[in-house]
């Protein structure tokens, strides 16, 4: 029974917390243990419930709840027992990010549950008292048990809708590219300069080599971060069936030599757990959409059977409008574009008196 399973839960909590020396990383196994203790109960099969490394207040939120290999349920921040009320953390910058990019999230403080899905709040629940285990150092008794098995249910049956056109597919893409480029990247870029690393740092070297040799490393987290996006979505359209982190690597064309190294590092390597887990999520959506229905609206469209090229202004007006009419990304039909070059190699021809 749920109530059981509280009751353990309960009981760890506090053993912890009279301790009088825990963090707030202190109490994760025990949430862990209690909502795959929940999913046994409800007969959820191949549920995993990950603690995800955050060195800073950035980066992802603190679990990742998924089956352990392509299919993401959500995830879960938690702040420490102590967080009596948790409304500043709703409002705060740090949730908003967190909204805006993962559907499907609980904000927890152990005791009280709070579940936002589609960036909007839908239900809470507190099922114990944390003054009472903080300052009376008592177990506080389980309640609202039956409300949060509906929360919890609310949780495991969310389900991302599959996405069948493109500016929607742009639109999730670039919430996760701006994430990945800012509260992933960046962060770990800085973190292997303090500690004298040298894995995303290798790249940055090799994208001022090859590409751009005055190439700042702000501007190498946005170019890395959209190449990393685009990839994904390019692995994707050659995919069929399963999809997933693993597999993007085997769906890169090997004429795409940047591309495909950088794919070898993400797939078969072992990549920063944190970008790892924006990856996982970013396939994840991308597995969920209808790819063959948005080739098809391209190809009905006029714009051509390369959905790659073309889809990058589409996708570049959701993830950076200013930087898409900086770089003058803008759609040229195909037809428009046969005439031109019909146009110009009759030129060629008649004053350069020239077969081509």
């Amino acid at each position: 029974m749920l109530k059981d399973i509280l009751v353990t839960y309960l009981n760890d909590l506090q053993k912890i917390i009279n301790r009088g020396d825990a963090r707030e990383e202190s109490f994760y196994h025990c949430l862990k243990d209690m909502i795959e203790a929940y999913a046994k109960l409800s007969k959820i099969s191949k549920c995993e419930v990950g603690i995800l490394p955050k060195t800073t207040e950035a980066g992802n939120p603190d679990f990742r709840v998924w089956d352990g290999k392509a299919h993401i349920t959500g995830y879960i921040e938690a702040k420490k027992p102590e967080t009596y009320n948790l409304d500043p953390i709703a409002v705060s910058e740090q949730l908003k990010h967190y909204l805006a990019t993962f559907p499907n999230l609980i904000l927890t403080n152990f005791y009280e549950f709070r579940l936002y899905q589609h960036g909007m709040f839908v239900d809470y629940v507190t099922i114990a008292s944390p003054i009472n285990a903080t300052q009376m150092h008592i177990t506080p008794p389980a309640s609202h048990v039956d409300e949060l098995s509906t929360l919890l249910d609310r949780y495991f049956s969310f389900s991302l809708p599959a996405i069948t056109d493109p500016k929607s597919l742009a639109n999730a893409l670039a919430k996760r590219t701006r994430f990945l480029r800012d509260e992933i990247i960046t962060i770990e870029l800085t973190e292997e300069e303090m500690q004298g690393k040298k894995v995303l740092l290798n790249f940055y070297e090799s994208f001022k080599k090859l590409l751009i040799n005055n190439l700042t490393i702000e501007q190498f987290a946005d170019l890395y971060a959209q190449t990393l996006t685009y990839g994904i979505f390019a692995a994707r359209t050659r995919s069929e069936g399963e999809f997933n982190r693993e597999l993007i690597y085997k769906y890169i064309p090997g004429t795409l030599g940047i591309l495909k190294s950088i794919f070898r590092f993400i797939s078969l390597e072992e990549p920063p757990k944190a970008l790892a887990v924006l990856i996982d999520d970013i396939a994840d959506i991308l597995f969920n959409t209808d790819i063959q229905k948005i080739l098809h609206r391209f190809y009905t469209e006029g714009k051509g059977r390369d959905p790659i090229v073309h889809f990058y202004e589409t996708f570049l007006s959701e993830y950076d409008p200013k930087l898409r009419e900086k770089r003058g990304v803008y759609y040229t039909p195909e037809p428009v574009v046969r005439y031109i070059v019909r146009s110009i190699h009759s030129l060629l021809k008649s004053h350069l008196s020239t077969e081509f």
